[in-house]
């Protein structure tokens, strides 16, 4: 028995070991061409503390793969970096928070380099502020950020996410052009049943959008996405030339940056499982029919990063562009 256990625990390290120099190497790969296209996606922990309720105190960060969310892990534990999954390519980032609030940030970036393996290493505070490299930029507070998703509540008028899951665990995958992060939720409560979602968020090495793949293990009702509703800012919609797909968006000076900043949020979506526009007091919603699968995109734009889209008429050009390529081919 103590072999065994011994000979477990032995692959274990190995395997975590193995992983470890996979997620280096493909750093590695990046860095030495900094000016090629590349996508990335990054999962990153503390190993070396304890936790302590719902800290994690001490200990150092590692670039990991896999991850089943510990159960006394929450929001502000100090054990995920920068608190979720990352995703990045030369002109955007994204993090998706791991805990209840399920939120998804963009990281602006002001340089084409690769910047996530940096981010957070110092704590939460350093990538809220500018940088050379840019910053956390947009404020998502008790939302899904942008093009996040939960199931709306009509009743109460708000979006329901991940606050009651029997179990959480994610894995992250880099392949040649593209990079995602699979979230599986076992056992998601809001109301009726539990059920088990699979999601897989994907970012490609070219352009700023990241595409959202949700299957669930029964039909629900209320399942959506959207953006955070920032206030004085309007809402545009546009639809397809053959009514295929749709989008929702917003623009101006709404991100945690400089006052005269701007910044442009879209989320794509097919109108074949459309039901309906919400806003809540927060949020621009997308509420899909009833489903077990569903996919859609959502981008931000910021007006700092290099050779970006530096106006609202640019940026609407750029929306309107994609929508012509979903119409066509379904995908961008």
């Amino acid at each position: 028995m103590k072999f065994t256990v011994l000979k477990t625990a032995f692959a274990g390290a190995l395997l975590s070991s193995t992983l470890y120099w996979a997620q280096a190497s493909v750093i590695e790969k990046i860095n030495k061409n900094p000016k090629a296209p590349f996508s990335y996606a990054e999962l990153s922990v503390k190993e070396g503390g304890k936790w302590e309720g719902n800290k994690y105190i001490g200990g150092t960060f590692k670039n990991i793969q896999e991850l089943t969310i510990p159960a006394s892990h929450t929001d502000h534990s100090s054990y995920i970096r920068y608190e979720g999954i990352g995703l990045e390519n030369n002109q955007i980032g994204y993090r998706l928070y791991l805990d209840w609030r399920n939120a998804t940030d963009i990281f602006g970036k002001k340089v084409n380099t690769l910047v996530l393996p940096e981010v957070g290493q110092d704590g939460f505070e350093s990538y809220h502020h500018d940088s050379p490299w840019g910053q956390d930029i947009l404020k998502s507070g008790r939302t899904i950020g942008i093009g996040s998703y939960g199931r709306y509540d009509e009743q109460n008028d708000f979006i329901e996410t991940f606050k009651i899951v029997k179990n959480t665990s994610v894995k992250v995958v880099n392949e040649k052009d593209r990079s995602y992060a699979a979230i599986d939720y076992t056992g998601w409560k809001t109301w009726g049943d539990a059920i088990d979602l699979q999601s897989k968020l994907t970012i490609f090495n070219k352009d700023r959008f990241v595409k959202v793949d949700l299957n669930l293990s029964n039909t629900i009702s209320g399942l959506c996405t959207g953006i955070v509703a920032i206030k004085n800012i309007p809402l545009k919609q546009g639809i397809s030339k053959n009514k295929k797909w749709a989008y929702i968006a917003t623009y101006g000076q709404q991100t945690l940056a400089k006052k005269e900043d701007n910044l442009g949020m879209a989320v794509f979506y097919p109108l074949e499982n459309f039901d309906r526009y919400v806003q809540t007091k927060s949020t621009h919603t997308v509420v899909f029919k009833k489903t077990k699968s569903v996919s859609y995109y959502f981008l931000g734009a910021w007006c700092q990063e290099p050779n970006g889209l530096t106006t609202e008429e640019s940026f609407y050009q750029d929306l309107d562009k994609k929508l012509e390529i979903l119409d066509k081919n379904n995908q961008l």
